[in-house]
């Protein structure tokens, strides 16, 4: 049984026997927050597909919008479940435990930043260039382990190495994050060799270690035999940033699909008001009424509004019924599973339209075309370079990677890490530009 004492801990990795002189009155759980938000890999996400293109004249969501909404909601979640079993725990008053609401909303932060140009698409490029593309020619040269990471690549796990990782002795992006967070942003606390059938996993091998202090210290539960794949049930925390992706994931491609004018005001509007009971609804549309909203986007706006606000007290809600059985251990499913019955069935609803009509849309098809295409390309290029780097395009292309990257170790498994890190930290536009210089399909005006 895991406790709340030992889980919440503010020890930072790395600096886990100093203490830093402070000048404010910051907790530590604020400083993580404070420096994601301003960190070079965060503002990256900026440009990032999250679902649909990048906004032309019609703004939709990036993973950097999709984050910062994804941590508003994980605040509120963290914060309603701390006021709810606060009455059942008072003890936990005089602790750490009051500030689950800020690890939560810094998780949530951090959840995307390890995804890859292109998100999905961008994910099953480097995956399938060493499953079915020249990469595979790799596997008879690198340990087990690690064809289990690269064959394997996963956004979740890129994005604790991303946080953890040390590339030529120095932390990227300054990361010096504490266990709970860190452990927090751990969706599939196992590693790949003991990922599930959708290829889902929590860390790469070269992380384990790492996670495996961090779940020593905060007590969180090893589930896996002495020899077998390391596994490991969920920090607790977990539940509440994945259930802030779920409902923000979900809820918000909807109004972007209102807003691309896939789906129809009286499609969205019907999807919105089925979360609620016919006698919430006649008030709703009294509200609308009486703040005399008249365009139907700003009603939209208004109802998904609503629905994110039903979810998350129903989430938060799951949360605490289900107290015990999550720190044993022993919860399966997400909360959104677990949650009434009229909001779950309108979400499942969301979920099965979304598939259907939005994520097989033409404009979402032609970006995850595009981005496999431009992303294998890069992979191709760059690991051939770092495989014969004698050869005179190998030292140009090897040339514009930043020195933090190790593509010149000895090592084998290290360079083409390296490459992968290199080419899963750009942004969708910085990948395009230089897919299309490598290429040849642009030259830079002077």
């Amino acid at each position: 049984m895991m406790n709340w004492q030992q889980l919440i801990s503010n020890k930072r990795l790395g600096q886990e026997h100093r203490h830093p002189e402070r000048h404010d009155d910051r907790t530590e759980f604020k400083r993580d927050y404070d420096r994601l938000i301003f960190s070079a890999p965060f503002r990256r996400l900026q440009n990032k597909t999250q679902v649909f293109p990048l906004p032309g004249s019609i703004f939709v969501h990036n993973r950097l919008t999709h984050s910062l909404e994804v941590a508003s909601v994980g605040m509120s979640l963290g914060n309603d479940v701390a006021h709810s079993l606060l009455k059942r725990h008072p003890e936990l008053g005089t602790t750490l435990f009051p500030e689950i609401g800020q690890i939560v909303a810094t998780a949530c932060l951090a959840h995307d930043m390890g995804n890859p140009p292109f998100g999905h698409s961008g994910e099953k490029a480097i995956q399938t260039f060493f499953t079915e593309g020249p990469g595979s020619d790799l596997q008879r040269l690198v340990s087990h382990q690690f064809w289990d990471d690269i064959t394997h690549f996963e956004g979740n796990a890129n994005a604790f190495r991303l946080l953890t990782h040390q590339f030529e002795g120095r932390r990227q992006g300054g990361f010096v994050m504490t266990y709970s967070t860190l452990a927090s942003i751990v969706k599939y606390p196992y590693s790949s060799s003991a990922a599930s059938k959708k290829g889902k996993f929590g860390f790469f091998n070269s992380e384990k270690d790492i996670f495996r202090r961090i779940a020593d210290e905060l007590g969180i539960i090893c589930t896996s035999e002495p020899g077998e794949p390391l596994r490991f049930t969920r920090h607790p925390l977990v539940y509440l940033v994945e259930a802030a992706d779920d409902i923000c994931y979900e809820i918000m491609d909807i109004e972007d699909a209102h807003k691309l004018k896939i789906l129809s005001y009286e499609e969205t509007a019907r999807l919105f008001m089925d979360f609620f009971d016919e006698d919430t609804r006649q008030r709703m549309m009294q509200r609308i009424v009486d703040e005399g909203l008249t365009d139907d986007n700003e009603k939209i706006v208004y109802m998904r509004a609503c629905v994110i606000g039903k979810l998350e007290n129903e989430c938060a809600r799951a949360f605490v019924d289900h107290e015990e059985q999550i720190l044993s251990g022993q919860f399966t499913g997400a909360l959104i599973d677990h949650i009434s019955e009229l909001p779950c069935h309108a979400y499942k609803h969301c979920t099965d339209l979304s598939r259907r009509l939005i994520y097989r849309s033409k404009p979402v098809l032609d970006v995850e075309l595009s981005g496999y295409k431009i992303m294998e390309t890069l992979m191709r290029l760059m690991v051939d370079a770092m495989m014969h780097p004698d050869r005179f395009y190998s030292q140009q292309l090897i040339s514009r990677v930043s020195s933090q990257y190790a593509v010149g170790s000895p090592d084998l498994e290290t360079r083409v890490m390296a490459i992968i890190d290199y080419i899963s930290g750009m942004t969708d536009v910085y990948a395009l530009d230089e897919y299309q210089k490598i290429c040849g399909l642009s030259l830079p005006i002077v």
